[in-house]
């Protein structure tokens, strides 16, 4: 049978746009071909005529945006490269950022010591630039906004790393930093098995603009921020100020 397909944010007869859930590659893994991947299953469904655009990382949610025609294939990818799609990421971050908006450049290149992961480099990475701003602070945690200006693998996980600000539960670049019920509710005697407030990769990617292949217009396709994400902010409102 499969997995049934994602949860459809927006159809028409040029775009098809899925909320990703975490866990889901988008397209084949080049390390294990046999992982479930979302465009294996729309293929499936839907047939070959359907493209995804661009990607997210397997651990990280939200929009994906796919085509369903050459033309519009072309003319979205094209907006990829000139940089003139705008992605907006929401994250919940191990730390306290200095300032409210800071910006991060820093080049990008594969790690040779972790295959499939990234590093920052002084000399021969490609050049990576994300704007960030800080849209609350708690006590150990902040949760911000990040708008990648490139679309390098792992950008937002290196740039976050780098400023200090490990994504929460990220395996590859962060800390073992968890959010746990406990360690904000004084005196709430957390079970010996506690279960995380948010127990996978706590990065979200909740927006999109592009200009629409065919009326030309702008558009803005946006993704809900999972159950996960919503219950753990109310919590961390209630008792985790900083």
């Amino acid at each position: 049978m499969g997995m049934a397909l994602p949860p459809i944010i927006y159809e028409d007869d040029a775009l098809l746009v899925f909320d990703k859930p975490s866990g889901l590659l988008v397209a084949s893994d080049r390390w294990d071909k046999r992982r479930e991947n979302l465009m294996a299953l729309v293929h499936a469904k839907l047939g070959h005529g359907v493209a995804n655009v661009h990607r997210l990382d397997a651990d990280t949610s939200g929009v994906l945006l796919c085509t369903k025609t050459k033309a519009a294939l072309d003319f979205l990818s094209g907006q990829f490269q000139a940089k003139t799609a705008e992605m907006v990421y929401h994250a919940l971050v191990a730390g306290a950022a200095a300032p409210d908006e800071f910006t991060v450049e820093l080049a990008l290149r594969e790690d040779e010591g972790r295959p499939g992961l990234m590093r920052a480099v002084k000399k021969g990475g490609k050049p990576s630039v994300t704007r960030f701003r800080v849209l609350e602070r708690f006590a150990g945690f902040t949760w911000m906004e990040c708008r990648p200006l490139t679309g390098r693998t792992h950008q937002l996980h290196v740039h976050l790393a780098a400023s200090g600000l490990p994504i929460l539960n990220d395996v590859f670049y962060g800390n073992a930093t968890r959010l746990l019920l406990s360690g904000l509710k004084r005196g709430y005697k957390g079970r010996r098995n506690e279960r995380p407030l948010i127990s996978r990769l706590a990065l979200h990617a909740s927006e999109l603009t592009v200009t629409h292949p065919e009326t030309r217009e702008r558009m803005t396709l946006r993704a809900p921020l999972p159950k996960e994400f919503t219950v753990a902010l109310k919590y961390l409102r209630r008792f985790g100020e900083a």
